[in-house]
C-alpha cells in the first residue's frame, strides 16, 4: 500500500503544544482585557449565506475575490465567514431587542484565499470589538486605548495610525473625483505605502480617474504638511464630507491629547483602509520598530451596515477593531526567540515504582490549584529529568517505595539542585 503524501491544505498551520500555549495566553490576554472594558461574549457561525456576505455593506470586490464559497446538499450557496464584522452586523440586525449601546467581543477563526505571508494565513483567528449604538468619538477613542492597554500587557510596543473616510473622501472630490468613484480611489491609495505613487497612479488612471484629479491627488502626497490637521481648516468649508472628518478627527485627537496617548496613536493622512464597510474613522496598529510589516490590528466605523441588514436604511452608529492572533502570535515569537519557554507545569512528579501512590499525589496537588505533569512513558530517573530541564518544568517530585513507607515525597529544584521533603499521608489515599 502506497504511503500518503501527508500536508497541510496551503495557507494553514498545526499549532504544536508550545507554540499553542503561548496562543492561548495572548488570546486569555485579549479576552481579559475585553471584559475589563464591559464587553460582552458573542459567537456567530463560520457557515453563512454567500448572499449576507457578498452584499454592499461587506468588504467590497477585493474580498470577495477571497472568499470561500460552497454550496450544501439543498444546493444553497453558502460562504466562510471572512471577518468577524458582518456576522456580527447580521446578529445585531436580527436581534433588534438588544440594548444599545451594546458592547461585544467574539474570538473565532475566518478565512481568506488570499495572498500568505509571514503572520498571515488563509485560515486564521481574529479577536473582535465592536460597539454598536454610540456617535461619539468616544467610542473609537476607547477602543484604541483599549488596544494600546492590550499589547502593553502582552508585551509588544505598538503605534495606532488612524484617519476619517469622510475627510478621505471629501479631499478626493475637491481633486476632481467622481463621487461614484470615491471608494474605488480609496481602495487603490491603501496600496500607497506598499506600491509606491507610480504604481498607484496607473491604477487610478486605469480606474478612470482623470489627469487632472490625479495631479491634484499627487501635489496633496507631497506636501508635507498633510499630517496635521490644521491644515485641512482652510478647506472644510468647501466641502460637507471634508468638513464632517475633520470635526470627528479633532474630537478624537482631543480624547487621545486628554489621555496622554498622541505619543502612541498617530494621525495618518494617507491610510485608507481597503474596505468598502468604512464610513468614518479608521485605524491599523503596527509594531513599533516594524520589524513586522503587516498590521496587527486594524478596525473603524461603519455605520450603514445593521440598518442596511435591517432595511430601514437608517443608520446604526457603530464601531469595530480587530486583532489577528496569528500575526500577534508572529510577533510575540519573534521577541521571545533567545528567552527560556514558558513551563507548562509547576511539578513533574516522576514514580519510580510507585505507580498507585503518585496517582494519588498528583491528584491531591491538582486539587490544589497546582499543575502537575505525571511520567508515563516509564522514563528512567535520569531521562525524566532531562526531560524536566527541556520543558523549562522548574520543580521535580520523586516519589519512590521509600519515600511512600516514610509518608513523604521529595521536590527537587532543577535550577539550584536543592531538595526538601514534604509530609504526606499515604495511608489515607487509595
Amino acid at each position: 500500500m502506497k504511503k500518503m503524501d501527508y500536508q497541510n491544505v496551503k495557507g494553514t498551520k498545526d499549532y504544536l503544544p508550545e507554540e499553542e500555549i503561548l496562543r492561548r495566553r495572548i488570546q486569555r490576554e485579549l479576552e481579559d482585557v475585553f471584559i475589563q472594558y464591559g464587553c460582552k461574549p458573542l459567537e456567530t457561525p463560520i457557515l453563512n449565506y454567500t448572499e449576507l456576505l457578498a452584499s454592499k455593506y461587506g468588504g467590497g470586490a477585493e474580498i470577495l475575490e477571497e472568499m470561500y464559497t460552497l454550496s450544501d446538499r439543498g444546493g444553497r450557496d453558502l460562504a466562510l465567514r471572512y471577518d468577524l464584522t458582518i456576522p456580527f452586523a447580521k446578529a445585531a440586525a436580527m436581534n433588534p431587542g438588544l440594548r444599545l449601546p451594546f458592547k461585544r467581543y467574539e474570538i473565532g477563526r475566518v478565512f481568506r484565499d488570499g495572498p500568505i505571508k509571514t503572520g498571515r494565513l488563509r485560515e486564521f483567528t481574529q479577536c473582535d470589538v465592536d460597539i454598536a449604538g454610540a456617535d461619539s468619538q468616544l467610542a473609537e477613542a476607547e477602543l484604541m486605548v483599549m488596544a494600546l492597554d492590550a499589547f502593553s500587557r502582552i508585551g509588544l510596543d505598538v503605534t495606532i495610525q488612524y484617519n476619517n473616510r469622510k475627510l478621505l473622501s471629501g479631499m478626493l472630490q475637491e481633486f476632481g473625483v467622481p463621487e461614484e468613484k470615491s471608494n474605488e480611489a480609496i481602495l487603490v491609495l491603501d496600496k500607497l505605502e506598499k506600491a509606491g505613487w507610480k504604481k498607484v497612479s496607473e491604477e487610478l488612471a486605469a480606474k478612470g480617474i482623470g489627469d487632472e484629479a490625479i495631479q491634484r491627488t499627487a501635489s496633496f502626497i507631497s506636501d508635507t504638511n498633510i499630517g496635521e490637521l490644521a491644515y485641512y481648516k482652510e478647506l472644510e468649508d468647501k466641502n460637507v464630507l471634508l468638513k464632517e472628518g475633520l470635526q470627528e478627527l479633532k474630537e478624537l485627537e482631543g480624547y487621545l491629547t486628554y489621555l496622554d496617548c498622541c505619543r502612541k496613536a498617530n494621525f495618518n493622512p494617507f491610510l485608507a483602509r481597503g474596505l468598502d464597510i468604512y464610513t468614518g474613522t479608521i485605524y491599523e496598529i503596527f509594531l513599533t520598530d516594524r520589524t513586522l510589516a503587516s498590521s496587527i490590528g486594524s478596525g473603524g466605523r461603519y455605520d450603514n451596515a445593521i440598518g442596511g441588514f435591517i432595511g430601514s436604511g437608517k443608520k446604526v452608529a457603530t464601531v469595530g477593531i480587530s486583532f489577528g492572533l496569528d500575526v500577534i502570535f508572529t510577533a510575540v515569537s519573534q521577541s521571545l526567540s533567545r528567552k527560556e519557554p514558558e513551563s507548562t507545569a509547576d511539578y513533574y512528579l516522576i514514580p519510580i515504582n510507585t505507580p498507585k501512590e503518585s496517582l494519588a499525589l498528583a491528584q491531591y496537588l491538582r486539587g490544589k490549584g497546582w499543575r502537575v505533569e505525571m511520567e508515563l512513558g516509564g522514563r528512567k530517573v535520569s531521562k525524566a529529568l532531562e526531560k524536566a530541564n527541556k520543558d523549562n518544568i522548574r520543580e521535580v517530585i520523586l516519589l519512590g517505595a521509600e519515600e511512600v513507607s516514610n509518608n513523604q515525597y521529595k521536590i527537587r529544584d532543577m535550577k539550584t539542585g536543592e531538595e526538601k521533603i514534604v509530609k504526606f499521608d499515604f495511608s489515607k489515599t487509595g
